[in-house]
C-alpha cells in the first residue's frame, strides 16, 4: 500500500478504529524527506475493551430442539455420581467408600466377564497376527479370516458398505430365520448401525413429515426409554405418549392405545408405534395375544411398528417367551402379514453385554423398494458402522457350532450369564417387595427393575419449591448419603402423581444385597425425615 509523507499518525489512527476497533498500532511512525514513509512493522494486540467479541453461537441463538432433548439416563444424579468419585479419590470424607452406579445396562462395568469366543474373532481381526498363535481355538481362527476376507484390504480399517459387510447381514439373515420358525429373511433388509440407537434414530427420521407439514407423531411408552423422547425432540416431532398398566405387570391395553392416538390427532399425524419389548425400564415381557392385538391395531390405522427387541435374549419368568414382531405378524396371516415393521437388535445387552462395540442391526420388513433406496441413501451419509463392532455382531448370531473347538466354553459361559441374571431378577424383585413404602413388579426381562417408591408430600412440596421433580430430588438424596446411582421414574416419564425409579439387576449378587440394603435403610430413614 503507498502512502505519502502528508498522511498523519492520527489518520491511520482513525483507519485502524473504523475496522471493528479490534487491533490498535503499537509502533510509531516517522516521517522521512525522501518522501518515503519508514515504519517499524506494527504490532497488534487486542484492546481490553474489545476483548468480548460476540459469539456466533449462544443459548439465544441455539435451536431450541437441541435445548428441549433430555436424556436420564446420563443426566443429574450421573453427573453428580462422578462428581463424589473424584472428591473420594481426592480424599474427602463421605458415609460411603465407593459410587455404585446401577443406573445404566451397562454389563461389563458392572463386573460381568466377556464372552472368550467374542473377544478371541475381535482380537485377530483387530491384530491378524494372531493368527500364528497357537493359543486361539482353530474356529475362531476360521471365522477371523472368514471376516478379514470380507474386508477392503483384508483389514478392519478399511470402510464396508454402507449396510454392512454382506456376509454379517447374511448371517444375520439365517439367524432371523431361525429365530422365527424358518419365516424368511432377506439379507438386503438388513442394515448394521452404531448400536441399535443409530438405527432407531435413522429410521424415526425416514418417519418425519416435511417443514410445512403437520409434525409427525410417535407413539411411545410410558414409562419409557429417553432415546424416543430425545429423538423426538430433536427432530421437532411429536410425543404421543401411551401409558402402561403398572397395576397389571406393565401390560398394554388396546383401549389405552385408543386414547392416547385419538387425543394425539389435533396436534399432529401419528406415523409408528414404538414398542419396547422386553421393556425398559419396565421389564415386563409381552405375552403372543397381546403382540396380536397390538399387530392388529397397528394395521387398522396404518402405524409403521417401531420394536425394539434388544432383550430378546433376556426373558427370565416362568412361562415368558420372547417372540419377534415379525413372526407374530406373519403368523397372523393376510393383510396382517403386510404391516411395515422394523426391528432392532444390538450386541449391549442379552449375555453378550458388549457395549462398547457401538454395534447394532435393524431389519425392516415389507418396506417398499423406493422407500428402501432412499433409506440406504440416507444410511450412505453416514459412511459405515464399527467394522470391528460388525465382527462382534456377527460371532453373536453365527456362534460355534456342536462339535467345534469353541462351543462347549461358548454355551458354557452364554448359560452362566443368562442363569446369574435371571437368579439376580427375582432376587431384587423379592427384596424392594419386602421394604415398607416400595412396591415393585416382578422383573419377567430386561436388566432393570422399576419400582414405585412413597415420597411423603413435604419432600413433594420441598422438591417442587427447588424446582425439581420429587423423585429426582430423592434420587439425588439417595446418592448424596448411599452412594448408590439410580435414575428418577420422571426421566423416563410417568403417570401423574407416581414416583418410581430405575435400577440396573447387574452387579454382582453380593454387591446387589449390600446395594438393597444401604438402600433400605436410607429410604426407612428418608420417610422419617419428610413424614
Amino acid at each position: 500500500m503507498l502512502c505519502n509523507n502528508n498522511v498523519s499518525i492520527n489518520a491511520i489512527r482513525l483507519f485502524s478504529s473504523l475496522q471493528n476497533k479490534i487491533f490498535v498500532p503499537v509502533a510509531t511512525l516517522t516521517q522521512t524527506t525522501n518522501n518515503n514513509l519508514k515504519s517499524t512493522k506494527p504490532e497488534f494486540k487486542i484492546s481490553e475493551s474489545d476483548s468480548k467479541i460476540q459469539k456466533c453461537l449462544t443459548m439465544e441463538t441455539l435451536c431450541s430442539t437441541v435445548k428441549n432433548v433430555q436424556y436420564a439416563v446420563r443426566g443429574k444424579v450421573v453427573i453428580r455420581a462422578a462428581e463424589l468419585e473424584k472428591e473420594l479419590k481426592n480424599g474427602v470424607s463421605k458415609p460411603f467408600e465407593r459410587v455404585i452406579r446401577a443406573n445404566i445396562g451397562d454389563c461389563h462395568a458392572t463386573g460381568q466377564k466377556p464372552i472368550t469366543f467374542l473377544r478371541q474373532v475381535m482380537a485377530i481381526c483387530a491384530y491378524p497376527d494372531l493368527l500364528e498363535i497357537s493359543d486361539f481355538p482353530q474356529d475362531a481362527k476360521e471365522k477371523a479370516k472368514e471376516l478379514l476376507n470380507a474386508c477392503g484390504g483384508g483389514s478392519v480399517g478399511a470402510y464396508t458398505d454402507s449396510a454392512g459387510l454382506d456376509i454379517v447381514r447374511k448371517h444375520i439373515a439365517e439367524f432371523i430365520k431361525n429365530r422365527d420358525g424358518g419365516i424368511s429373511c432377506d439379507p438386503d433388509n438388513i442394515f448394521l448401525t452404531t448400536g441399535a440407537s443409530g438405527g432407531i434414530k435413522i429410521m424415526m427420521e425416514m418417519l418425519l413429515n416435511g417443514p410445512n407439514e403437520i409434525p409427525a407423531g410417535f407413539m411411545i411408552p410410558i414409562p419409557q426409554y429417553p432415546l424416543y423422547s430425545a429423538t423426538i425432540s430433536e427432530y421437532n416431532a411429536e410425543k404421543i405418549g401411551y401409558y402402561l398398566d403398572e397395576d397389571n405387570n406393565w401390560s398394554l391395553s388396546i383401549e389405552e392405545l385408543e386414547r392416547s392416538y385419538q387425543e394425539s390427532l389435533k396436534r399432529c399425524q401419528p406415523k409408528a408405534i414404538c414398542i419396547i419389548n422386553p421393556g425398559n425400564p419396565t421389564g415386563q415381557v409381552l405375552s403372543l395375544e397381546n403382540m396380536q392385538q397390538i399387530v392388529k391395531w397397528a394395521y387398522d390405522k396404518r402405524l409403521f411398528i417401531l420394536a425394539d427387541e434388544v432383550y430378546q435374549d433376556n426373558v427370565y419368568a416362568e412361562g415368558m417367551k420372547f417372540h419377534s414382531f415379525k413372526k407374530v405378524a406373519a403368523e397372523l396371516g393376510y393383510p396382517y402379514s403386510q404391516i411395515e415393521i422394523a426391528s432392532f437388535y444390538s450386541t449391549s445387552k442379552g449375555f453378550m453385554g458388549e457395549c462398547g462395540a457401538r454395534a447394532g442391526y435393524f431389519e425392516v420388513v415389507n418396506m417398499d423398494e423406493d422407500v428402501k433406496a432412499e433409506l440406504k441413501k440416507l444410511s450412505s451419509a453416514q459412511l459405515c458402522s464399527s467394522v470391528l463392532g460388525q465382527v462382534c455382531m456377527d460371532t453373536i448370531v453365527n456362534p460355534p457350532k456342536p462339535g467345534e473347538p469353541s462351543y462347549e466354553l461358548f454355551m458354557k459361559e452364554k448359560q452362566g450369564v443368562l442363569s446369574s441374571l435371571k437368579e439376580k431378577a427375582q432376587l431384587v424383585t423379592e427384596l424392594l417387595n419386602k421394604i415398607d413404602g416400595i412396591k415393585c413388579n416382578p422383573v419377567q426381562g430386561a436388566m432393570y427393575a422399576f419400582p414405585q417408591i412413597t415420597i411423603p408430600p413435604k419432600a413433594i412440596q420441598h422438591a417442587k419449591e427447588n424446582g425439581m421433580e420429587p423423585d429426582m430430588f430423592y434420587c439425588l438424596e439417595l446418592i448424596n448419603q448411599t452412594g448408590i446411582c439410580v435414575v428418577p421414574g420422571s426421566g423416563f416419564h410417568q403417570r401423574p402423581g407416581t414416583y418410581h425409579f430405575r435400577t440396573t439387576i447387574l452387579p454382582p449378587t453380593d454387591q446387589i444385597k449390600s446395594l438393597l440394603s444401604k438402600f433400605e435403610k436410607f429410604h426407612v430413614s428418608f420417610l422419617k425425615e419428610w413424614s
